[in-house]
């Protein structure tokens, strides 16, 4: 769709930070598949080297890595030195429990402000693109739904969703400052899913925070029960509603993003979309979907309402749709049954 003039993708260098992560590694296959050069950085604090396996295996590719910590400001001059010929940045690395922030507000903000402002700091000097890794969590409880890119910004509930509305505001001065810098926010619903080879996936340390992930140790036995946080919120069923989105879908979203910033004719210094299906589940419709699609009954119980949640958020991803020529491809029980395989093949 659109017309990269100046260089071939094989010429450019794209830094992936936090790239052995969930969205990262898929993202890395993607560019990667796209034919474009790609570099890692991860700190290994909430991911494993193995990915890095996964992601050559798929691609026959292995990517450049870097381990290292983005908090560590001449970390990262001395990576931008190593490699004065990346274009492009995807900035996903950031912590991003809410719950965790909320015990340890000083860590996120460390995290994923400092490493952010350092990351920006080495891109105005080498004329790199930027894609940042938001979320839907800026919107709140949206008044209106399906939520669209012009909806209220409102007052963070977790210092880790106060972490992205900062970084969003960050990146917009820096586009204002200056001219020649290009930025794109992209604004995540709920990811969900593994690649199709069962090769990288998601992996939660701990107990996880999220649905799926949650829902698919369940069903292989590494937990009890699933717990479903509130049955009386004001929806069909009781349950809180979310867009869920195969991760695969969102990491092709990244490079369809990325061909646009580096599209000449393209003078948008800062774009921002939605990412989403433009659909809502319910927590109760994803288990029932789960069930069908793996032959698994799962176990759970309705527990308390989780402080933070919103009752209901999906996108509006017209947007998305016409000015990026992206729409996700998967549905919701080809996502799940992808997350299926991938917990499978790591109890194997």
């Amino acid at each position: 769709m659109f017309k990269i003039i100046t260089l071939s993708r094989k010429d450019m260098k794209i830094l992936v930070t936090g790239g052995l992560g969930f969205i990262g590694s898929h993202t890395a296959v993607a560019l990667q598949q796209k034919g474009y050069e790609v570099v890692i950085v991860d700190d290994l604090s909430n991911s494993s080297i193995e990915v890095l396996d996964g992601i050559t295996q798929i691609t026959g590719i292995k990517p450049a890595f870097e381990q290292l910590d983005l908090r560590n400001e001449s970390s990262v001059k001395n990576l931008f030195n190593s490699h004065k010929d990346i274009t492009g940045v995807i900035h996903f690395a950031a912590s991003k429990a809410v719950g965790e922030s909320v015990e340890n507000p000083l860590l996120y903000y460390e995290n994923n402000i400092n490493s952010l402002v350092y990351l920006l700091k080495e891109l105005t000097k080498h004329n790199c693109k930027l894609i940042f890794s938001s979320s839907c969590t800026v919107y709140g409880q949206a008044d209106e739904m399906p939520i669209s890119e012009a909806a209220p910004i409102k007052k963070a509930e977790s210092p880790y969703g106060n972490t992205k509305q900062i970084g969003e505001e960050i990146i917009t001065d820096v586009c204002k400052a200056y001219p020649d810098f290009k930025a794109t926010l992209l604004r995540y619903f709920n990811p969900i899913g593994a690649h199709e080879s069962g090769l990288i996936g998601e992996l939660p340390i701990g107990v996880p925070q999220n649905l799926v992930p949650f829902i698919t140790q369940t069903a292989i036995g590494k937990r009890e029960q699933l717990s479903i946080f509130g049955g009386d919120y004001p929806t069909q069923d009781g349950t809180c509603i979310r867009d869920y989105i195969h991760v695969v879908d969102l990491a092709e979203a990244h490079v369809v993003a990325l061909e646009q910033l580096f599209d000449t004719s393209y003078t948008t210094s800062l774009s921002i979309y939605n990412l989403g299906t433009g659909a809502g589940n319910s927590v109760l419709e994803v288990v029932k979907t789960f069930e069908e699609v793996s032959g698994v009954d799962l176990p759970y119980a309705i527990v308390e309402r989780r402080t933070g949640d919103v009752i209901q958020a999906y996108a509006d991803t017209t947007k998305a749709s016409k000015q990026l020529g992206w729409k996700s491809r998967f549905t919701l029980a080809q996502a799940l049954e992808s997350a299926w395989k991938w917990e499978q093949k790591l109890a194997d």
